[in-house]
Formats: C-alpha cells, structure tokens, sequence
C-alpha cells in the first residue's frame, strides 16, 4: 500500500496502528499528530510509579527517538487537531497547516471533567498527562492533607499513591461504593475495605458542594451533607470525556465517542482506536467504549489489520487491572449492578483470590485479587460456560 495513513493522537492507540501498519507491510507515508510535546509514552504509570516517585519520566517512555526514526513515520508534537474535513479527507491544525490522508485513525482519547469551581484555586489538580503528574508529583512531596475527588481506577490509584507517600488522605464520591462503576458492591467494598486498612478516610454517597481558600490556595472541599474535609491537595479525579471536540460539524456521528461500526469504522476511510472509540460489538450485542490500555492495543491492531484489507468485527472480552497498594486486582468481562461474587479459588477478602461474577447463574466477569493464574483459569469460564 502506498496510501497516506494520518493519526490523530500519538499515544499507546496511535504508535501501535503505526507500527502494526508497518510490520504488516504498508510502505506509504504514515503522520501521527500529538497534542503533547513529548515523545509517546503509557499512561498507567501516571497514576503509580511516575507519582509514587518510583520511575523516572522517561521509564513512561514508549519508544526512544533512535526506534520512533526507525518507524519511518513523520511524528507532529506539539500540535492538536483543530478540524476534520472528511469530504475532502483533510485535517486543520492548530497552527493552520492542513494535512490530508487517504486513511484516518482518530486516537485522540479522553478528555478530563472539571467541577465548575474548580478554577481560581492553587493546588488543585487534575491527572491525564505527563506533565499533570510532573506538577502533581512536586505537590505531593509538600502537601500535608489530600482530597481525591471521585473514587473510580484512577481516584482510587491517585489515593493509594498518596498514601503510601505518607499524606493524609480523604477519598471522596457521590456514588455509594468505591469503583461502583467498574466493580459492582461487592467487589467495590473490598476495594473500600483496603483503602480504609491503608488509612485512607472514605467519604461515598457524598457531593461535593464546593471548594473552600486562603490566600489564592485551596483548604479544603465542603461536602453536601455540611461537612467539611480540610486539604491543601485537591485531586480532581471525576471521569473523562471523549476528546471529540475538534469533530464538531466532521458529518461523523458523535455520541459519548466516535460512532463506528462493527469494524472500527467511522465513515469511509476513517477510524477511531481506544478511548474515543464506541463501536458495535457483535459479541456483546451493543455498542461498547471501553476505557482501558489493553482494549486500545488490541483495538490498534484490529484496525490495522482492517486497514490493509481484513474484514472481521473487532470482539474482545473486555480487560483492566488496577494496582493499589499490595493488591493487583484483575477484571475479564463486565460486572453489571446486581452481579454476584462466586468463588472459585479462595475467598473474597482473603489476600488471594479468584471469582465469577454471576448474573441469574451466568458468569460475565471473571476476577484475580493477586491470583494471576487464577483469574485466567476463571475467564475460560466466560468463553465456555458449564
């Protein structure tokens, strides 16, 4: 193929389609736009090992500049998408050039909300980039008493990190349960349960109305209910939307993600990979977005292959983990309200486990709490049930 190949979004997502693209053969011009400066690195440790002080910046690092040159692809850092023309297959930068493609994979990811008086205040934050946690990192190491706002993987990450740095730490979120989201109750009390044992104070079923300042800084976070959690670290932490923005008027469908088909397809010529991505999965039956890395590689390399002329749906089980302190905690499948633990290897609340999440005697989750091993045993259970 000598077809020009553009991506918008230089992450995970991003250099994985490019660098599948290669391995498979494509020989034509590849551009990946980055909206950071940086050279492409992994988010996870964001929220671990980079704030935990463990790693340094460039451990985060996907690939050096001596591989990134070997890919043979042109790299635009520094530099967002502003516009898609996808009539004319072209799209506007933000400092006015115009690149144009024969093929787009948008890779563009997520976006972070803000609580609308977050502004005006010192020492309130949010983690999606490199940068974020550089500047979250350096207030760590000064603060005394942090708030996490939202409770979900990464809240609960940034808490953990905290933490174990030592700080006083408040978790606090309007839902009922800790990862409710992602976990369900049951599991979701477990993971409460180990950040209460860390001496993480645990605030759900709590708003938040408001943030309290002296001196241009914040102090503290006013709940709803009247109380008041005293902070000189406030962590924003309260989901993520699709950076979908700049598609405002593209003629692609836009809903919570870019609409694509069973394939990743978004219109003719155009892809969506990861984050930003909500497709139909035949598997599940319904339109999925999953925010998770494995899900983005795996999807890069079903768009690749679909890019150089493979015709199959794209439908994975769903996967995430989470480190939080001494527990590596692993999902296979999704865990809807109402969901049942069963175990199949120990006993939840042990410190190893293995266990079905079960609805009405079906199994749609298989779980590892520090059980690797055992957790894969248990998927096989989702991909031929008993």
């Amino acid at each position: 193929m000598s077809t020009q190949v553009l991506v918008v979004g230089a992450s995970v997502g991003g250099l994985t389609v490019a660098e599948a693209l290669r391995r498979k053969g494509h020989a034509g011009p590849i551009t990946l736009v980055g909206a950071e400066p940086h050279l492409p690195y992994d988010r996870p440790p964001l929220s671990k090992e980079i704030l935990a002080g463990d790693w340094p910046d460039e451990r985060a690092f996907l690939r050096d500049q001596a591989q990134l040159d070997a890919l043979g692809a042109e790299f635009v850092l520094g530099r967002r998408a502003e516009r898609l023309d996808a009539e004319a297959r072209k799209v506007e930068l933000d400092d006015g050039r115009t690149l144009s493609y024969d093929t787009l994979v948008i890779a563009t990811g997520l976006v972070p909300r803000r609580l609308p008086f977050q502004g005006g205040l010192g020492g309130v934050h949010t983690l999606r980039t490199l940068d974020q946690a550089r500047a979250l990192r350096a207030h760590l190491l000064t603060a005394l008493n942090v708030a996490v706002i939202g409770a979900g993987v990464l809240g609960c990450e940034i808490a953990a990190t905290a933490r174990e740095l030592g700080l006083s730490v408040t978790l606090v979120d309007p839902v009922p349960m800790v990862m409710a989201r992602q976990l369900g109750d049951e599991l979701g009390a477990l993971v409460a349960a180990l950040h209460v044992r860390h001496g993480v104070r645990v605030r759900t079923g709590v708003g938040v109305a408001g943030l309290t300042g002296a001196g241009g800084h914040v102090s503290g976070v006013e709940l709803t209910d009247g109380s008041r959690v005293p902070a000189d670290l406030v962590v924003v932490a309260t989901g993520s939307t699709p950076a979908t923005g700049w598609l405002a008027g593209s003629g692609l469908s836009i809903e919570d993600g870019v609409v694509c088909d069973s394939r990743c397809r978004a219109a003719p010529g155009v892809y969506a990979v990861g984050d930003v991505a909500r497709w139909h999965h035949e598997r599940l039956g319904g339109s999925v977005r999953l925010e998770n890395r494995t899900n983005v590689v795996q999807q890069a390399l079903a768009v690749a292959d679909a890019i150089m002329g493979a015709d199959a749906p794209y439908t994975p089980i769903p996967y995430f983990w989470t480190d939080q302190y001494d527990v590596k905690l692993q999902i296979h499948g999704t865990i809807p309200p109402g969901a049942r633990l069963r175990a199949v290897d120990g006993e939840p609340g042990q410190a190893r486990f293995a266990a079905l999440a079960e609805v009405d005697g079906r199994a749609v989750a298989a779980i590892g709490w520090n059980h690797p091993r055992g957790v894969m045993a248990a998927r096989r259970r989702l991909i031929q049930p008993s």
